[in-house]
């Protein structure tokens, strides 16, 4: 990883297990290419499917705390820090560039598990800058796929746009069992109406994902883990297609689709 670049990458990845943060599988070795897929951004601004509020708040502080958000997980997990740094200037600037939506400065959240559990991988150094913009749960896809769109100027600033969490993403229907069935043919069907949309380049269909029928609400039960990509499709240039990244749907349930815009090779 050598210099910072002029125009950063947008990114939606799917994060499956927390546990994926001190594992080493196909997913993480993934992350871990990823990164060099592009340079170092000056920034990252994460969406993360953990930070499901009512309002618009981004981080602001220099110093983000590492939180685990989670229970009945290994200690070494809970023993993980990112001490990654934050940049207050640029969370005004995020909120600047987002009215006249109401953004608050917030300085109690920090960096959720969706987010560090990737940028462990992605960056170990924990050397880039890293902010989280909140999920007003209140607010249809729509919305939040404007707000991706106020963010693009952002990544000619060098700043990457970062959502994460899972576009098939059910825990009620989770397969624990090693012997467990095949993928069900809902999770695959919802799977694949999100990828064939990346591929045409459909954001209405991704904003509309309800078109999916009833795949879509065994898919999304709740809205906070598919929000992110609507995000980072939002962000991606007029003229910008969206990639497909990494895929896999692991313990039935969980979808590890991650696509992206800017990558280089």
């Amino acid at each position: 990883m050598t210099a910072h670049m002029a125009s950063a990458p947008a990114l939606f990845i799917g994060h499956g297990s927390p546990t994926n943060a001190i594992e080493d599988n196909r997913y993480t070795r993934a992350w871990r290419d990823l990164a060099h897929g592009f340079a170092v951004p000056r920034a990252i601004l994460a969406i993360s499917a953990h930070w499901y509020t009512q309002g618009t708040a981004v981080t602001a502080m220099a110093s983000p705390r590492t939180i685990h958000d989670f229970g009945g997980f290994p200690q070494p997990l809970f023993d993980v820090r990112y001490p990654a740094p934050g940049d207050v200037s640029l969370a005004q600037q995020v909120r600047d560039l987002l009215a006249p939506v109401a953004v608050s400065l917030d300085e109690s959240w920090g960096l959720d598990h969706g987010t560090w559990s990737l940028l462990i991988h992605m960056y170990p150094q924990a050397q880039v800058p890293v902010l989280q913009l909140s999920i007003d749960a209140t607010q249809p896809p729509l919305f939040h796929y404007e707000l991706g769109k106020r963010l693009r100027s952002l990544r000619q600033a060098g700043v990457m746009i970062f959502g994460n969490g899972n576009v098939v993403h059910n825990l009620r229907l989770i397969q624990w069992e090693a012997n467990a069935a095949a993928t069900p043919a809902w999770a695959t069907a919802f799977n694949d109406y999100v990828r064939e949309a990346v591929k045409r380049g459909d954001h209405a269909a991704l904003i509309d994902y309800k078109a999916a029928g009833d795949a879509a609400r065994m898919a999304v039960p709740s809205l906070e883990h598919y929000l992110p990509l609507l995000y980072v499709a939002g962000a991606a240039e007029d003229d910008e297609r969206l990639a497909e990244l990494i895929d896999g749907i692991e313990l039935g349930s969980i979808s590890m689709l991650s696509v992206g815009a800017g990558i280089r090779g």
